[in-house]
């Protein structure tokens, strides 16, 4: 088996897992998840593109219902020893197959989780899911449960998400080397990407997002590539990516002349982020590293230019986005532990002046003040 964490370690989080089942009532979990089964037991594939569900039982049972494709990537990345295959035909009903699976497991009457909030489950999925499990059992949402478990990661998890951190660096010294008035957006990102997978990096979640000039005020990445100019604007948020672990960043580079006002926003910027870092401690909540962020901005008289939300948790996360929970907006009650991953990415967009600025890094909480993962330096990019 092709595993990136020990089997022990895996067994231990599936315990953990149990434990939270019977702590809510719940006598067994339909994981949809590719988050949840990689997490619980190594399970590697993106065949969760169609139906695929990983049964754990409150007792511990595994049961994978999928593909064909999928029976060899289980066998080689997992620890699921029972694999059942539904066959693609016009007619299939794999929902249909799933329940007769359970039926084995003595489900019947019994409660089990739904990870209804999950990329793999369609809403046309789920209706399928419930019809064919309709008088057999009660359904729960159990769509947090594995993930309040993953926020917290283990020293396994922190040494993939370090090494994600160094090849996010390895990314910006691409980058930076690689832009220049008359380079297209197109060799940056082949650069950056190209260090991650040299570096022994993955895919991230979702693609890097680049965009210069007016796009440069765009929070997504879109298709058409342009060269940079010799007055311009570059916006890059990216990830290093290790074994599914992402470390994110964010930068916006200036060439030639650069306004004052974009300067301020930089200074904002930086001001800004520092005092997210500084509150995401134990003791705090996550709304609290929000509210730090909000309130350098609005000081500065530039509220009406920033987002409403500041970063989130990141992990092991699957397409199509590297985004975990929880995220910093206002008023979250998450408490701070040590242990947990945070992008913080301060986002300052003046679309009257057509201006951008961001500024971002991921962070490790610790029993005290967060710990940059980066070796970067903060300082404004500007080439004139």
């Amino acid at each position: 088996m092709a595993l990136h964490f020990s089997e022990q370690e895996l067994a231990e989080r599936r315990k953990r897992t149990c434990a939270s089942m019977a702590a809510d009532g719940l006598d067994g979990l339909l994981i949809f998840r590719q988050e949840t089964m990689f997490y619980l037991t190594g399970y590697d594939t993106f065949g969760y593109v169609f139906f695929q569900c990983l049964y754990l039982g409150a007792d511990g049972k595994m049961t994978l219902l999928t593909r064909s494709a999928d029976l060899r990537q289980a066998k080689h990345t997992s620890v699921i020893e029972d694999v059942r295959i539904w066959v693609d035909h016009s007619d299939a009903q794999p929902a249909v197959e799933l329940a007769g699976i359970l039926r084995e497991h003595g489900c019947e009457g019994q409660r089990l989780g739904v990870e209804y909030e999950s990329y793999g489950l369609t809403a046309r999925n789920g209706k399928r899911l419930e019809a064919a499990l309709d008088g057999f059992c009660t359904l729960v949402d159990a769509s947090e449960l594995v993930t309040r478990l993953r926020v917290v990661k283990s020293a396994a998890e922190i040494a993939y998400v370090r090494r994600a951190a160094e090849l996010a660096d390895d990314a910006l010294d691409a980058a930076i080397s690689t832009a220049a008035p008359g380079v297209s957006e197109g060799d940056v990102l082949a650069a950056m990407q190209g260090a991650v997978f040299k570096g022994g990096g993955d895919y991230p979640g979702n693609p890097f997002i680049i965009g210069s000039a007016e796009d440069a005020l765009l929070c997504r990445t879109k298709t058409g590539r342009r060269d940079l100019s010799s007055n311009d604007q570059l916006n890059l948020e990216w990830a290093g990516a290790y074994r599914h672990y992402h470390a994110a960043m964010f930068r916006t580079m200036v060439f030639g002349e650069m306004p004052d006002a974009q300067k301020r926003m930089y200074d904002v910027a930086h001001e800004a982020l520092m005092a997210v870092e500084e509150s995401l401690k134990p003791g705090n909540i996550v709304g609290d590293a929000f509210q730090a962020h909000a309130d350098v901005i609005d000081r500065a008289g530039m509220g009406q230019h920033r987002l409403n939300a500041c970063g989130y948790s990141l992990g092991t996360t699957f397409e199509p986005n590297w985004m975990d929970w929880p995220m910093l907006y206002a008023d979250n009650p998450v408490e701070i532990e040590a242990g947990m991953v945070y992008f913080c990415h301060m986002i300052i967009f003046d679309s009257d002046a057509e201006l951008a600025m961001c500024l971002g890094e991921t962070v490790l909480t610790t029993s005290g003040t967060a710990e940059r993962l980066s070796r970067s330096s903060l300082d404004l990019i500007h080439v004139p």
